[in-house]
């Protein structure tokens, strides 16, 4: 199910007005967040319209989990975070997707709650295609 409403359904430029994509996985799709306060802040959204993770059999959401793992550790593998928080919310946009945002010591928002959308660093196009090169690499 598909809604083209929705940014993570519809791709393009509703997907890019915050993120890019980075590829598919098993059950859902990786993005680059494109907010990059947090190095290598990335979504995994799931690859259907659904709200909720009870609206998906427990075999569907242990693979989407599976895809939060392996986008973590490939996150780990290529900046080193110190902690990667996780954020299951949907208030406002109903598609089942997982913030992964890496923290660091002493850095942006550690010892905290990270901000959704602070605003504060956008990148060029090629320090985003390096970042996405360092992930893939490590998928």
């Amino acid at each position: 199910m598909k809604d083209n409403n929705c940014p993570y359904c519809a791709g393009g430029e509703a997907l890019a007005k915050f993120g890019i994509k980075i590829c598919d996985l098993g059950v859902s799709q990786l993005v680059l967040f494109k907010e990059q306060s947090h190095l290598g802040r990335c979504i995994v959204a799931y690859k259907d319209h659904v709200h909720e993770m009870v609206d998906i059999s427990d075999e569907e959401r242990n693979a989407f989990f599976a895809d939060v793992n392996r986008a973590s550790k490939a996150i780990h593998a290529a900046f080193n975070p110190d902690k990667v928080n996780y954020g299951a919310y949907s208030d406002t946009l109903c598609h089942l997707h997982m913030h992964l945002v890496p923290k660091y010591k002493d850095g942006y928002e550690w010892g905290g709650v990270f901000a959704m959308n602070p605003q504060e660093k956008f990148l060029t196009d090629a320090e985003y295609g390096e970042i996405i090169a360092k992930i893939k690499a490590n998928l």
